[in-house]
């Protein structure tokens, strides 16, 4: 199977030695998240935002970012690095959060396309002097040089395959040191408990279509290795994180 998600009413992931069935990722370009759709500023999209955040601090986005500033952020040291769809920009602030309170210098550019977006997320990062906004398209966004580091989170499902694709190809220019994608991960699980906490708790309309979407449209665990493959990432790790969160990364 090559890098793109096979099409049919199901997939095959033997990635655990276990033969399972998988729906079949979904991409259709006319549909939308509600939260990507040109838009002003509104209670919506925050309420959303903040949303998204509480899900990243208690669903294991956070957990999975911390595991690596442990792995290659050191006391003392002073780095560089970009984060990509920054959105609320509620992961930088968590980077520089930890930071602080390891002796760790860092400076992030933090990247979305949503010009909304971004004007909330700065408006919730003035004590964040150590980060700046940029609104760009990432697919053509080169730094003026490289950085240390390069995170993109919870953002590869929202891009086809080709463009997927194309991102992770992208991305090795910009880093000296690291590069971090994680992403959530297709499973039934994934689906069924989406769908469970969108019609309980999250109910918001923008959350709730945005959220039911997103796990359809992530990649399962093998589509993520077979796409970075195929990117040309060479010695790259990839493994799962809870709660059905992957993530796929280099180093040097």
């Amino acid at each position: 199977m090559s890098g793109s998600a096979r099409r049919g009413s199901c997939c095959q992931d033997r990635s655990v030695g276990t033969n399972f069935l998988i729906p079949a990722r979904i991409f259709d370009t006319a549909t939308v998240e509600m939260m990507d759709r040109p838009q002003p500023l509104s209670a919506e999209l925050l309420r959303d935002l903040r949303n998204l955040r509480q899900l990243n601090r208690y669903f294991g986005s956070y957990r999975l970012i911390k595991s690596f500033l442990r792995r290659w952020f050191r006391p003392g040291i002073s780095v560089t690095a970009i984060d990509l769809c920054t959105g609320f920009g509620d992961i930088p602030r968590f980077v520089i959060d930890w930071c602080r309170a390891h002796d760790v210098t860092a400076r992030i550019t933090a990247i979305d396309f949503q010009p909304a977006t971004l004007e909330l997320a700065m408006e919730h990062s003035r004590s964040y002097p150590e980060i700046t906004f940029t609104v760009f398209d990432v697919l053509s966004f080169l730094p003026e040089s490289q950085v240390d580091f390069v995170f993109c989170s919870l953002a590869l499902h929202h891009f086809s395959d080709d463009a997927a694709l194309r991102l992770l190809q992208h991305v090795p220019s910009m880093a000296r040191k690291g590069i971090l994608v994680a992403d959530l991960e297709r499973t039934d699980f994934g689906i069924l408990g989406i769908y469970l906490l969108t019609s309980c708790a999250y109910r918001e309309p923008m959350t709730c279509f945005d959220a039911r979407l997103s796990i359809r449209r992530a990649f399962s665990f093998s589509e993520m290795r077979q796409m970075a493959a195929r990117a040309g990432w060479e010695r790259f790790g990839h493994r799962r994180f809870p709660v059905c969160r992957q993530a796929i990364w280099m180093e040097s």
